[in-house]
């Protein structure tokens, strides 16, 4: 008579384990790659729709951007870290676009390469705006490299991505303060940029790498130097909402605003000594909804292996005094005024020729009448005491 070997069936029994073991992980490795994925309307391209990758799209701009986007019938994916957007004009965009493959929304922060490969991988991108940065002047004098990282080696995470997935349109969001102070105005594309401040530093940086990388690329670029933004949604749906620890380093706008409802006890207006001809800073201040159109025609203008560099403004420069006078008549509240010295890295007087913009892209800025713009902005604010979080 036979007896089994007991040695045997162990090792039988370790081989079917084994093997069940490597069946369970290749079907797990399967379905997370992106081949065995459900294939969704983002993941695949789709004749006739244009999809959008917008960065920072939860920002006040990008959200503008967004929203336009949305009601022109493009596919959009955005992404953003929340570190200063607002997951509230997210919920505002999914509300208004609920239908499935219109807009859908990623948590991830574009310094972590791996997050930003998967994004790329997982979705069939037709286009890039990037907006996603931090932008503000005083805060990049006293954390330089917060900007450095934040705005130039995340937009080559960006650029990198785009060039291993074949994404051929790149709208980069940049900034007038490449120029810093120059000589002469108006500001054309042409004026040298020396900019003054880690900001515009960063952002020239950011535009150097994307122009050096055109030379041997067939990328469609736009690159868009814009001004200082104002306003909202004239239909109320999106405004600026700033963190409350931000306030200090916002825009003026935000500090009338919070000064025109009693947050704070009034503005500070910083240099009453520049050579303008009542002392304070000169800028062009340009409407959002006019620089979200600027960026939407920038994307119906772009073509293969050519590079488009484009100034959006008014082409009219106003002082912070003419604005807070503004900002005083549109809210109709008194506003308190404490005039203080300068801020580092600032300039007196900055605003832009918008000719070649006019001329190429047939885009002209039509919000220009600044009260009317605070006044839109304003009613958005009352109607949010506390941001996205009371609409």
């Amino acid at each position: 008579m036979e007896y089994p070997d007991p040695k045997r069936k162990s090792n039988m029994f370790g081989k079917l384990l084994m093997a069940a073991a490597v069946t369970a992980l290749c079907i797990i490795m399967l379905k997370h790659s992106p081949s065995f994925s459900t294939p969704t309307h983002f993941s695949r391209h789709e004749k006739g729709v244009t999809h959008v990758l917008v960065t920072g799209g939860a920002g006040y701009i990008g959200s503008h951007a967004a929203l336009r986007l949305l009601k022109e019938s493009y596919r959009v994916t955005i992404v953003d870290n929340l570190s200063r957007g607002n997951i509230g004009a997210v919920k505002v965009l999914q509300d208004l676009f609920p239908e499935p493959g219109r807009l859908q929304f990623i948590y991830a922060d574009l310094g972590d390469p791996d997050a930003v490969d998967k994004i790329f991988s997982e979705n069939a991108f037709d286009a890039v705006i990037h907006f996603a940065a931090v932008a503000y002047v005083g805060e990049s004098t006293t954390d330089p490299l917060k900007y450095y990282h934040n705005i130039t080696s995340n937009t080559l995470m960006v650029l990198k991505s785009m060039a291993a997935h074949g994404v051929g349109t790149l709208i980069y969001s940049s900034t007038c303060a490449t120029y810093g102070e120059p000589e002469k105005m108006p500001i054309t594309e042409e004026t040298p940029q020396v900019p003054i401040n880690p900001y515009g530093k960063a952002k020239k940086m950011a535009e150097d790498m994307i122009l050096d990388f055109s030379k041997n690329s067939d990328m469609a670029i736009m690159i868009l130097r814009y001004f200082n933004v104002i306003g909202s949604d004239p239909e109320g749906r999106l405004g600026e909402a700033p963190r409350p620890e931000l306030r200090e380093q916002g825009r003026i706008s935000g500090a009338c605003f919070d000064a025109a409802r009693g947050i704070i006890p009034g503005i500070k207006v910083k240099g009453t000594d520049y050579k303008t001809h009542d002392g304070t800073c000169i800028r062009d201040y340009i409407d959002v909804t006019d620089l979200v159109d600027a960026h939407v025609k920038a994307l119906q203008h772009a073509k293969p292996q050519n590079v488009g560099i484009y100034n959006v403004g008014t082409g009219k420069g106003r002082s912070v005094k003419e604005f807070v006078e503004a900002c005083k008549k549109a809210t109709g509240v008194d506003i308190k005024v404490e005039y203080l010295p300068r801020r580092p890295g600032d300039y007196a007087e900055v605003f832009s020729d918008p000719t070649k913009i006019r001329r190429e892209l047939n885009w002209t800025a039509r919000f220009t009448d600044l009260q009317e713009s605070l006044g839109i902005a304003w009613r958005w604010q009352k109607a949010h005491h506390n941001g996205y979080s009371s609409s």
